[in-house]
């Protein structure tokens, strides 16, 4: 089992959630599978389809915009969709535009990165720089995430 697998267990073991909060780790890119990495060509944040100027995964885009209902901290959906420490503490929220794509905002309603509808399962900054991963799916997933996205929340 790989560093992030079981750190990943042990979070879904102790953190306490409701139903959708997303637990968020830190993650040693080094313990990272090649093909969840920034060096697969899939999530290289040089791919077009990653890049935050794209129409799709844009700030300025409507479906992703913090002044967007969805995608505001005072949404009470957003109440359902927290992303939390292990120890139970808040950081943001998440939110699905209509278009599929992943938007990670901070308690404040400030758009801290983003997963591309398709094609990667990587998360980028609004900068662009790569961020992290998603590991699994549905209502069911975690947020594995470097130390200097991780400080973006704060």
């Amino acid at each position: 089992m790989s560093h992030l697998a079981r750190a990943i267990a042990v979070l879904m073991l102790l953190a306490p959630m409701a139903q959708a909060d997303v637990p968020l780790i830190i993650l040693d890119r080094t313990q990272l599978p090649f093909d969840l990495g920034p060096g697969h060509p899939a999530n290289s944040p040089s791919r077009t389809e990653n890049s935050p100027n794209s129409a799709a995964n844009s700030a300025s885009n409507p479906a992703n915009a913090s002044s967007t209902w969805q995608n505001r901290p005072t949404n009470p959906a957003n109440e359902q969709r927290l992303i939390i420490t292990a120890d139970g503490g808040v950081l943001g929220y998440y939110a699905t535009s209509a278009g599929g794509v992943l938007n990670l905002f901070d308690v404040n309603g400030r758009r801290i990165a983003f997963r591309p509808a398709r094609g990667t399962r990587s998360l980028f900054t609004a900068r662009g720089e790569w961020c992290g991963t998603v590991d699994g799916g549905g209502s069911s997933f975690v947020l594995a995430v470097t130390q200097s996205c991780a400080s973006q929340f704060r």
